[in-house]
């Protein structure tokens, strides 16, 4: 009877122990933050959950096809700027992350956020481009955590732009940064241009003209304190707009007295290089500046996202710019093939031959913003 007892007793306090451990446990679950501060590139610490599942991307139009290298696809993107849809539709960016066409870009009214649509979203965190203080009031008033992304706090610099990029998504996130290779082989295609050019003391370094929008008589460059100028730099020429700053609004007559050895026309124009070499354009005469005459006008590629801005194809532009500015010297560079190779081994996609021509040959309407 006793020993019945002494084990009824026992079991009674382990049941007990139990409990209060279970209890405890419980206790301590309910308990655990359920969210946590980062510090984003404005320098705020910005207090978001502890599990992101919905993300929007509003003014930092790169960003998304960064956002959907590091995660691989774009299943938690729930919201994008019609910009960035626009690149992502004539891109490559779906056959990597489909769900990118699945995004709303209604929130968006011009470069205005639609708070009440915004929050039929229900985002758990917004990444927007630092600097737009007027967004961030918005989103913040509306209780929306928002973490600022930079284009200028690296002096324009796009490969360690687009690696401070990626470190802050990994902590956002909470994940391994699987894009550091990318940053990585960024630094290593800088450094080997540079090597190049170091070996090469007496080239010359061509006049560069950007045009970053060209459309109905507009035009605008790349001065100094944008990306222009390290693009222009980084690949041996130099800036014709280095003494304007920004994106300026030029006129023919200025290109003429530039009269500039190689022009680049970006995705954010709808300007092919056909229409300046067969002087296409109504109301402006290119037929004697240099670079038409040449035969070098060139348009920027797009990949994954244009290739103007920092993007996750950043290291490739680098590569592309240093060939199309010194063919001489980058004679043995196939950038086809490297670009095969880089969304081989970063996107883990073959590109076909209708790829690689989608490419370096994009579309106008990939200018539409």
């Amino acid at each position: 009877m006793k020993n019945r007892k002494k084990h009824l007793v026992s079991f009674l306090l382990a049941a007990l122990a139990a409990a209060v451990f279970l209890g405890g446990a419980a206790a301590y679950a309910a308990d655990a933050p359920k969210t946590r501060r980062v510090v984003d590139n404005t320098g705020i610490e910005v207090e978001i959950p502890s599990e992101i599942n919905r993300v929007v991307i509003s003014s930092i139009w790169p960003l998304p096809s960064v956002y959907c290298l590091f995660e691989g696809s774009a299943e938690k993107l729930v919201g994008i700027h019609p910009a960035s849809m626009s690149a992502a539709r004539n891109s490559l960016l779906p056959v990597v992350a489909p769900d990118i066409l699945k995004a709303e870009t209604s929130f968006m009214r011009g470069d205005d956020i639609n708070i009440e649509e915004l929050l039929k979203l229900k985002p758990d965190v917004v990444f927007y481009a630092s600097g737009e203080d007027a967004e961030y009031e918005q989103l913040r008033s509306a209780g929306i955590p928002a973490v600022g992304f930079s284009t200028s706090r690296w002096d324009f610099d796009c490969v360690t732009t687009f690696e401070n990029w990626v470190k802050l998504l990994g902590e956002v996130m909470q994940r391994e940064d699987e894009a550091a290779g990318i940053a990585a082989y960024g630094h290593k295609v800088y450094d080997d241009i540079q090597a190049v050019f170091a070996a090469n003391p007496e080239m010359k370094r061509p006049k560069v003209l950007i045009l970053f929008e060209y459309k109905d008589g507009f035009i605008t460059t790349s001065g100094s304190h944008f990306f222009g100028q390290y693009w222009i730099e980084s690949s041996g020429g130099i800036n014709v707009a280095s003494e304007l700053s920004g994106m300026p609004e030029i006129n023919m007559e200025q290109i003429y007295a530039w009269n500039p050895d190689v022009i680049f026309i970006t995705n954010f124009s709808p300007a092919l290089p056909e229409d300046l070499l067969e002087n296409k354009v109504s109301g402006h005469d290119w037929s004697n500046v240099k670079a038409v005459k040449d035969g070098r006008v060139y348009k920027f590629p797009l990949g994954m996202y244009r290739w103007f801005p920092p993007a996750s194809d950043t290291p490739l532009a680098l590569r592309w710019l240093a060939l199309m500015t010194h063919p001489d010297l980058f004679a043995g560079v196939d950038i086809e093939k490297e670009v095969r190779e880089y969304y081989k081994t970063f996107y883990r996609v073959e590109l076909s031959d209708d790829d690689m021509y989608k490419i370096f040959h994009p579309a106008r309407e990939a200018s539409q913003l």
